[in-house]
């Protein structure tokens, strides 16, 4: 990013990503083998950037904000680089949202809680983006200027909102060799690249369907076990049987949720849920719902055994599905009942 405060003129400078080098960057969708799936607003994004853009557009209450322009933008920035010999600018501007270093200093913050508040780190990146990103919406919303406020919030991300108020617009192509004008229009043009497909709707009240409403905002962030909780996505750990993927221990690299901490997460703080699918079953096993009376937000469970022996627990989001997060390699995903796990396994549903 080259943005220096907002309301000042910054220098330019990000990446320069040639046609060829754009045509060559293959970005992995996740989503892939899970196309009947309803999608949390995004495609196309490496995982690991997943959870932090929909947490960032999350954060955002304007409707202007998207994953999928925080995807666009990301992309057109560094192209998802990480790499300090990747992801650093002639203009000195750092890491996968190219921030210079006086900007850091003000909107940059430690959100991964890791000790370092780096522009290196993804989610300290990508928050930091996502909050100057909503900033400038508002600016743009609230200045009378003629025009998207999405354009006019990449704009002062690129050149500052300096810029935007000298020419009441996008800078023209006369502007920076029209470095400005090119980035708004590319990210603006590259949106529907990144755009998954919708939320799931979830109509009705009660504290069935707001869990639901809730647990949906977190589709397609990645698996990890013994990851997220109450307060979101974060990473898990692996205890010698769960966890890997290749061999290696994708939790403990992976911000995202296992089956009970999403359910946790989606009720959190009108219900405070135990941790882990078998004590939820205790905690909610007094009010228990036949098969064929399910309403969104029951909780529906699968065991080898009995109540000791459940393994897993997915919210039921009507129509004959599930929105659970299934195992590792896979994604918070909307899936059938009778295949989200083995049909054998099904043990029986309560109503928190």
């Amino acid at each position: 990013m080259k943005v220096a405060l907002i309301g000042t003129t910054a220098a330019l400078g990000a990446i320069v990503l040639p046609a060829i080098a754009l045509a060559a960057i293959v970005v992995s969708d996740q989503r892939a083998g899970a196309a009947q799936i309803s999608g949390g607003g995004l495609q196309g994004v490496p995982a690991e950037f997943q959870p932090w853009i929909l947490k960032a557009d999350a954060a955002c209450p304007e409707p202007e904000m998207t994953p999928a322009l925080l995807a666009s933008q990301l992309f057109h920035e560094s192209g998802f680089k990480t790499s300090r010999s990747e992801a650093t600018s002639y203009a000195g501007a750092q890491g996968p949202a190219q921030f210079i270093p006086g900007t850091w200093a003000v909107w940059g913050r430690d959100e991964d809680g890791n000790g370092d508040n780096s522009p290196w780190d993804i989610g300290d990146a990508v928050m930091a983006q996502g909050r100057i990103m909503c900033s400038l919406i508002k600016d743009a919303k609230s200045s009378g200027y003629d025009g998207d406020p999405r354009a006019l919030a990449l704009a002062g991300y690129n050149a500052g909102w300096g810029a935007v108020i000298e020419y009441r617009g996008v800078p023209p192509r006369s502007f920076a060799r029209g470095e400005t004008y090119d980035y708004v229009q590319e990210i603006l043009r590259d949106i529907p690249r990144f755009q998954g497909p919708g939320l799931l709707q979830v109509s009705g009240s009660g504290s069935g369907p707001e869990a639901l409403r809730r647990a949906a905002t977190q589709i397609n962030i990645p698996y990890s076990w013994g990851g997220g909780g109450p307060s979101g996505p974060s990473t898990g750990f692996c205890d010698g049987l769960n966890g890997y993927l290749n061999g290696s221990c994708s939790a403990s690299v992976t911000p995202g949720y296992d089956c009970s901490s999403l359910v946790q997460y989606a009720y959190w703080p009108s219900l405070q849920l135990p941790r882990v699918a078998s004590d939820q079953y205790g905690a909610t096993a007094h009010h228990p719902v036949s098969r064929n009376d399910l309403q969104p937000g029951d909780l529906l469970f699968w065991s080898k055994g009995g109540s000791g022996d459940i393994y897993h627990v997915a919210i039921y989001a009507g129509d004959g599905n599930v929105l659970h997060a299934p195992r590792t390699g896979r994604n918070v995903e909307l899936r059938s009942l009778a295949t989200a796990m083995p049909e054998g396994d099904y043990f029986g549903a309560t109503r928190p």
